[in-house]
């Protein structure tokens, strides 16, 4: 199920999520303009988790777990993800206000990236693609929005529905594909067609953590019901 939108208003521009957008489709073609060099430069700037787990060597390393955030490997996977971050991120930079949005946003992919490496701490493979910072994201919207409609396409050979379906619906079914596949799947990294499970869930745990810090203040208590707080425009 492919999500193409939601039901809920916008509350402002969301700056945020559109430059993050433009971040990564920028930086996909960094990426290709690479060339024969490609794959060095993903092994340079991708999350590698034998290396993380030897910090101590090489510090620099570390900021990877940063840098990894806005690599992908291919353009299924780019257009995926932003996809998910133009659906889910608007609402939530309007829930949330720009500035603390992108401070969450980025905790949420490091959240991820640190529960890759734990789980794959001997992985030589770099694990790129802004998916745990997007769970995160998903993690704080299933929260806030969870009787929101999201609008989907759904493939069918060559044929293509749009549904709607509630929120919470559609995100618990998403996490929980996660879980089966972090507990079953010995793929452990987005390069190459593997999955990084773990990262996803660990963004999205963090996510619906750090949404109770991260909201704004003046926001109704997690809910939604298609019309916002009176009081939303004071930050």
């Amino acid at each position: 199920m492919i999500p193409i939108g939601d039901d809920v208003p916008e509350r402002g521009y969301p700056f945020v999520t559109y430059t993050l957008i433009g971040l990564n489709v920028l930086m996909f073609f960094v990426e290709l303009g690479q060339g024969p060099r490609m794959e060095a430069f993903v092994y340079r700037w991708g999350t590698v988790p034998a290396e993380i787990m030897r910090w101590q060597s090489n510090p620099s390393v570390l900021w990877t777990l940063l840098t990894s955030m806005f690599l992908h490997g291919g353009a299924l996977h780019l257009i995926g993800n932003m996809l998910y971050l133009n659906v889910y991120g608007k609402s939530l930079e309007g829930a949330m206000g720009p500035y603390r949005y992108l401070a969450f946003y980025l905790l949420c992919g490091l959240a991820g990236g640190v529960v890759h490496v734990a789980f794959n701490a001997a992985s030589t493979v770099p694990a790129i693609g802004a998916s745990g910072a997007i769970s995160g994201v998903l993690g704080a919207y299933l929260l806030l929005f969870p009787r929101a409609t999201v609008f989907l396409i759904v493939p069918f050979f060559f044929f293509f529905w749009t549904i709607a379906l509630p929120a919470s619906f559609v995100l618990t079914w998403w996490f929980a594909l996660q879980l089966i596949g972090g507990m079953t799947s010995s793929a452990f990294t987005e390069v190459g067609g593997g999955v990084a499970y773990w990262a996803h869930i660990g963004g999205f745990v963090a996510g619906m953590a750090l949404v109770y810090v991260f909201r704004r203040k003046d926001e109704a208590a997690f809910r939604y019901y298609g019309v916002p707080s009176r009081h939303y425009a004071h930050d």
